[in-house]
């Protein structure tokens, strides 16, 4: 499996599940309380929601970048600030759909092998408290890419259960129904 086959379609996959899921919350909720989720949090040390989804869109753009050795756009470091101060200005849902829907459309974009020669490639990742990490692109892709964009998605599930949004397991892999072999979902 390659780069791209591995990672496009997952952060493709998830990404829809996370509309999905902001899509329940806006459709249960009165449209007041649907926005105050973005402002909710686990815990008064972690990020509120509205953060929690612009970093699983920014884990799933930096990847496409780092992995052709291309340098960040500002435009993913403006989601990086927005992300990093969204406990002050957390944006609407309507902000955070259109957001997914941008990461979704840069997504379609990339060519079928975009991220491939990347496997090997240095990636070096600096976080802003001074720790450096270099490692290859798959290293990257395996221990970085993935977890982080994980993270912050199952953070922002969390988040709306916590808040009694009625979803469950179907709606986290909601891409499975395309593997359901035919006859074999329960009745009932």
């Amino acid at each position: 499996m390659t780069l791209t086959d591995l990672l496009v379609p997952t952060y493709t996959q998830m990404l829809r599940a996370l509309s999905g899921w902001l899509d329940k919350a806006h459709k249960q909720l009165p449209k007041a309380e649907a926005e105050a989720l973005l402002s909710a949090r686990l815990a008064p040390d972690m990020f509120p929601l509205s953060t929690q989804i612009r970093f699983a869109c920014l884990q799933a753009r930096e990847a496409s970048f780092r992995l052709r050795g291309e340098p960040l756009p500002e435009a993913l470091e403006q989601l990086s600030r927005e992300a990093s101060n969204a406990g002050e200005q957390p944006g609407s849902i309507a902000d955070a759909q259109a957001r997914i829907a941008e990461t979704l459309s840069a997504l379609r974009e990339l060519p079928a092998n975009a991220l491939d020669a990347g496997a090997q490639r240095t990636v070096t990742l600096a976080l802003p408290n001074g720790i450096i990490f270099d490692m290859t692109g798959a290293q990257y892709a395996r221990d970085w890419a993935l977890p982080q964009f994980y993270f912050h998605l199952t953070t922002a599930y969390a988040i709306l259960r916590s808040r009694n949004i009625e979803l469950g397991k179907a709606d986290y892999v909601a891409h499975m129904l395309g593997y359901l072999r035919p006859g074999s979902a329960p009745q009932g």
